[in-house]
């Protein structure tokens, strides 16, 4: 079997302190170190659209939604993990772009909805197949049912570990 650069760090530890049960690091540093690199082809694949990362969330929860892809900024902040204000910004980056538009809820004075322009949907439909060539590249040393078992391990531990509040 190969190894990478945690093996040898967990080689290293299980030396200098064998008393330790260091098995669960191989897991959080390979996590974490996935992370970064997906985050880093996620923002490259997006380049060429002149799109961040955080903006190709909120059109993509936009998206998601279906017609008439609007949600309330309130919902929109909870669906993509914002604060409101941190929201406002992003709505005023996006709409600045004309990728969205704001318009007052009829219901509630105080409530703003944000839709995807026409504009915005066909920037987030290019950049949903970015993403997911991007993805695939990340994961080709993987069959699908090996993407599948370990779609379902992350999942558990995300049920399970750190990310019960998500």
């Amino acid at each position: 079997m190969k190894t990478d650069a945690v093996d040898d760090i967990i080689e290293q530890w299980a030396e200098e302190r064998p008393e330790l049960d260091i098995e669960s690091l191989g897991v959080v540093v390979r996590v974490t170190s996935l992370s970064r690199a997906f985050l880093r082809q996620a923002t490259e694949a997006l380049a060429p659209l002149q799109l961040e990362l955080f903006e190709y969330d909120v059109l993509s929860a936009l998206r998601r939604q279906g017609r008439p892809y609007a949600l309330l900024a309130t919902r929109l902040a909870r669906e993509t993990g914002l604060s409101s204000g941190a929201m406002t910004h992003r709505i005023d980056k996006l709409e600045s772009r004309g990728l969205v538009k704001r318009t007052a809820d009829k219901n509630d004075r105080r409530a703003v909805i944000v839709t995807l322009t026409s504009s915005g949907k066909a920037t987030i439909d290019d950049a949903i197949q970015l993403r997911l060539d991007a993805a695939d590249e990340g994961l080709q040393g993987l069959s699908r049912r090996e993407r599948n078992e370990l779609a379902a391990l992350l999942r558990k531990v995300r049920l399970t570990g750190t990310e019960k509040s998500t």
